[in-house]
């Protein structure tokens, strides 16, 4: 089953978030991260993440999650995402290398991590619906 349109004509190649902030749409190029060890490496040891892209991490159930940055040298912003691919929370800049959890209250299904600031410019927000476009629903 596919999240959100299967191939459309004009649609990226590649999986995509797009976010529908207060100021129009906003689309993210994603990784898929939706097995058990993938989920536990995400974006250690990158460097470089462009400013379009993402890594969305995709959980079997909807569930309260949190997230440490070990090993990730990028500062990042997390936005968490409930089964009704609505924004639930967002923790913005989450520092570097650092063990602390960090996570929002309220339960989520997918969490996608972008540069730190992207929330702040794009003007995203909780609250704000997302859509994704040939994005598998393949959570284990």
């Amino acid at each position: 089953m596919f999240l959100g349109s299967f191939w459309l004509a004009g649609c990226p190649p590649h999986p995509t978030v797009v976010i529908h902030a207060q100021g129009g749409p906003v689309r993210v190029q994603v990784e898929i991260v939706d097995t058990p060890d993938a989920r536990a490496h995400g974006l250690m040891y990158r460097r470089d993440l462009a400013a379009d892209a993402g890594m969305l991490f995709i959980f079997p159930t909807e569930s309260p999650q949190s997230f440490w940055m070990k090993n990730t040298p990028l500062p990042l912003d997390m936005l968490f995402i409930g089964a009704d691919r609505r924004i639930v929370g967002i923790v913005p800049d989450a520092r570097p290398f650092t063990t602390n959890p960090v996570g929002v209250e309220r339960p989520s299904q997918y969490v996608l991590e972008v540069n730190a600031g992207f929330c702040a410019r794009h003007g995203v927000a909780g609250g704000d619906t997302v859509d994704f476009v040939q994005v598998p629903n393949t959570g284990s």
